[in-house]
């Protein structure tokens, strides 16, 4: 257990930030299964519109430090081309 002020702080504010950084994650993979559920079901433009509301937000969470800049790209091109290959 922490005993310095310092380690105890520490402790609340890694408490706070877990909880933000949970609810950020859990905002991406959101919206990305709307992307997924769009193009399963077929439909270019709702694909196509959730695409671009989930990329700003992915890219937020590369910034903030909760995902890798590698995985959000991995992530962002195979969207694109599951949302571009639908007839």
């Amino acid at each position: 257990m922490a005993n310095t002020p310092q380690a105890k702080k520490r402790i609340r504010r890694n408490t706070a930030r877990t909880i933000v950084n949970k609810n950020r994650v859990s905002r991406i993979r959101t919206l990305v299964k709307k992307v997924e559920n769009a193009v399963a079901a077929g439909d270019k433009d709702g694909a196509a519109a959730a695409l671009k509301a989930a990329q700003p937000e992915m890219a937020r969470g590369v910034a903030k430090g909760v995902l890798h800049k590698n995985t959000v790209a991995r992530k962002y091109s195979r969207l694109t081309k599951s949302v571009n290959a639908i007839a």
